[in-house]
């Protein structure tokens, strides 16, 4: 008698060495690294030279800090803050903070040195005394638009967006005074690139705020292309990016949105030439070489391993890039290299529903089926949505011959995915194992009626089957 039909790992996840097959994808891992880079590199940081390190890079055309702090509860004899603001001008801070600090000692209500101090303690990198005295001139000065907005600016650079928004939300209602609209405006601009990571609508309007005040500038363009791309109005970004680069044909950031716009649009060849040139200017940038290795690994080609590689060792224990890295070697077919970074990984993320099941992936492919059984099981209890997880476990049980566990699996994988060929032929060997004859002849023709001839060895073993069962 016919033995029951056989399966093979490629047959239900695809061949290895194509870019897009399965949750392991280089591709996958690759654009999900990417994304999250450069909503920070391009959003966020890049925009950050127009507003929130002005404390450090003032022009010295505007006004003094003080100038627009307040100043009605100054004393008369304020020569020492006078004298502190000269020295601010001229970037000397530490004649500036002997100033402050002999000042404060009798006069520690008074709001407008105390804004110097924070402004100085800011433009020296020192956060920790710069947001304690940008507060207390905050408390001597509720109305104080430059004392929330520099706190404002100073949490936001420290990653503190919950709450770096209400400072900057307080400044946008305050009236600047003599410090005039452009400094409302860096407020509504701060919290544009706070918004564009979260909600791209909220951050358009804000940015709108800000063009009502000041005039468009290159770095205006450049937060509208990055809300634009997060918000997925990929026309849209490509548009600003492109003026960006028409005006500065050097602008990295504007450089990289526009090979993520290209990459999302799946012009890869036309992304790729854009980010061979940014990688030959700058080897060593880890953004770039994620993108053009995206590129490349879309596009199949092996120059995406070594590329990440290089990655690798520039940034050893970047999980990003070891994802990624272990992501190409599994496409590459070093099954083994592979799962040994998904293991490092897991050991940090053991419940991570996608490393367990491209680790499961990598053990099927080692005939290690047990194993890879388990792997995709601990998936689905971590994630009972995950779709290839259950396809994994469908897969892994046939090979255990666990074909109850095998239907159950299949029946969730169903409620998020349709049937394919592989599916169906696993619901048929599963019920052909039962023994329950009618159940598994139905699914033996629709895999038949849905391979195409795309699987001969299957459809012929599906045929011999539905003869035998015929009988």
């Amino acid at each position: 008698m016919l033995s029951r039909p056989t399966l093979n790992a490629s047959f239900v996840f695809g061949d290895p060495g194509k870019a897009s097959y399965g949750p392991r994808s280089a591709l996958h891992w690759l654009l999900r690294y990417f994304v999250v880079r450069l909503a920070v590199s391009i959003v966020f940081f890049a925009s950050l030279a127009a507003g929130a390190q002005e404390p450090a890079q003032k022009p010295a055309e505007e006004p003094a800090p003080a100038a627009a702090a307040a100043e009605t509860t100054q004393p008369a004899d304020s020569q020492p803050v006078d004298e502190a603001e000269a020295a601010i001008g001229k970037s000397d801070w530490k004649t500036a903070e002997t100033r402050l600090d002999l000042w404060l000692a009798d006069h520690a209500a008074d709001a407008r040195a105390l804004f110097d101090a924070g402004y100085v303690a800011d433009a020296q990198d020192r956060t920790a005394d710069s947001e304690s005295l940008y507060r207390r001139a905050i408390a001597a000065d509720p109305k104080s638009l430059e004392a929330h907005l520099s706190l404002g600016l100073l949490l936001a650079r420290e990653g503190k967006q919950d709450d770096a928004r209400p400072e900057l939300e307080t400044a946008t209602t305050l009236d600047a005074g003599e410090a005039g609209p452009a400094v409302k405006a860096r407020a509504w601009r701060a919290l544009a690139r706070i918004d564009a990571s979260t909600d791209p609508t909220e951050a358009s309007n804000d940015l709108l705020e800000a063009l009502k005040l000041t005039p468009e500038t290159p770095a205006d363009t450049l937060l509208a292309a990055g809300i634009a791309d997060q918000a997925g109005e990929y026309a849209s970004a490509e548009k600003a990016y492109r003026r960006v680069l028409v005006a500065d044909p050097k602008s990295a950031q504007a450089g990289a949105g526009l090979a993520h716009v290209l990459m999302e649009e799946k012009q890869y060849p036309e992304a790729e030439t854009l980010l061979r040139t940014a990688h030959d200017a700058a080897p060593d940038d880890p953004v770039v070489t994620a993108q053009l290795a995206t590129v490349l690994a879309a596009e199949d080609k092996a120059e995406a391993l070594p590329l990440l590689e290089q990655l690798h060792d520039a940034h050893p224990q970047d999980a990003a890039i070891n994802r990624m890295l272990a992501a190409v070697m599994a496409d590459a077919g070093d099954y083994a290299g592979s799962d040994h970074l998904y293991g490092a990984l897991l050991a940090a993320s053991p419940n991570d529903p996608a490393l367990l099941v491209a680790h499961g992936q990598n053990l099927v492919r080692q005939i290690r089926y047990a194993e890879a059984f388990t792997a995709f099981n601990k998936a689905t209890q971590a994630d009972p949505a995950n779709a290839d997880g259950w396809s994994g476990l469908a897969f892994a049980a046939s090979h255990t011959n666990q074909p109850a566990v095998t239907l159950h699996a299949l029946t969730m994988r169903s409620k998020y995915l349709p049937e394919v060929p592989s599916t169906y032929f696993l619901w048929a060997t599963a019920y052909d194992s039962l023994h329950q004859k009618a159940e598994a002849a139905s699914y033996y023709q629709h895999f038949l009626e849905s391979s195409a001839g795309k699987f001969p060895d299957q459809e012929w073993q599906a045929r011999e089957r539905l003869k035998l069962l015929s009988k």
